[in-house]
């Protein structure tokens, strides 16, 4: 396993939840993290409070990455604040509950540009400085709906699975140069984005509650550290989904 000291990680949605517990864990690791959000400044800089607890370096950084130009803002402040990056989150993403009828094409494109596009966004501009230096590790949070379908909708499996495509290939393309690409798919973690639904039951899953956070965010240190794993999806799932 790779030694995370010093490392610099980007951690897109990591204002609370599972991106929230990401950064935590890869600060814990060793790493010196930028918490990206959008627009809860109060929850990131907490994020940020807790890691500089530790020890480690930290910074709250704002943007909305499903425009590519802030994508790159962000890469460019998180490497001008903290360090090349080696380790990059993308975590941000949303969860609009509707009725199948009632699903519009705005609601569609709303979904893909923040929950696929902003991967693909803020993945391109820190690629260059990751391609120079011969190490990065990409870590693209998808979900169990990219392999079921899910419970939220077209909108977010489609979402979710592009996602997974997306690490593929980044993977392929990337195998030779120091640089591996990863998916993790987690199912019904116990956050805020589950709230609300009454379609999400913990009965769904086999061994019968939701998951936590810290069950992924165990993962994602995982494949920070380890440079023989690539082209990869990680479920995290209670057994929902086997493969």
């Amino acid at each position: 396993m790779d030694d995370l000291n010093g490392r610099v990680a980007l951690v897109t949605g990591a204002s609370r939840g599972i991106g929230r517990d990401i950064a935590l864990a890869l600060a814990a690791a060793g790493c010196n993290v930028a918490v990206a959000y959008n627009k809860d400044e109060i929850g990131a800089e907490a994020v940020v409070g807790e890691i500089k607890e530790g020890g480690q370096q930290a910074v709250a950084l704002t943007g909305d990455v499903a425009k590519p130009d802030a994508a790159a803002a962000l890469v460019r402040a998180t490497e001008s604040q903290l360090g090349p990056i080696g380790i990059l989150v993308n975590n941000a993403g949303v969860n609009p509950v509707k009725p199948l009828d009632q699903i519009t094409a705005e609601d569609w494109d709303e979904v893909i540009r923040v929950n696929l596009s902003s991967a693909f966004y803020v993945t391109q501009a820190a690629l260059p400085g990751l391609r120079t230096r011969k190490w990065g590790r990409i870590i693209i949070i998808s979900s169990i709906a990219a392999q079921t379908g899910g419970v939220i909708g077209p909108h977010y499996a489609a979402s979710k699975a592009g996602l997974i495509g997306l690490a593929h290939s980044y993977a392929a393309m990337l195998a030779k140069e120091g640089i591996t690409s990863n998916a993790i798919a987690p199912a019904l973690i116990e956050t805020d984005m589950i709230k609300g639904n009454p379609a999400i039951k913990p009965t769904f899953i086999p061994i019968g509650r939701f998951g936590t956070a810290d069950e992924v965010s165990s993962i994602a240190v995982m494949l920070a550290g380890n440079g023989y794993i690539t082209g990869q999806t990680i479920n995290v799932n209670g057994g929902w989904y086997m493969s």
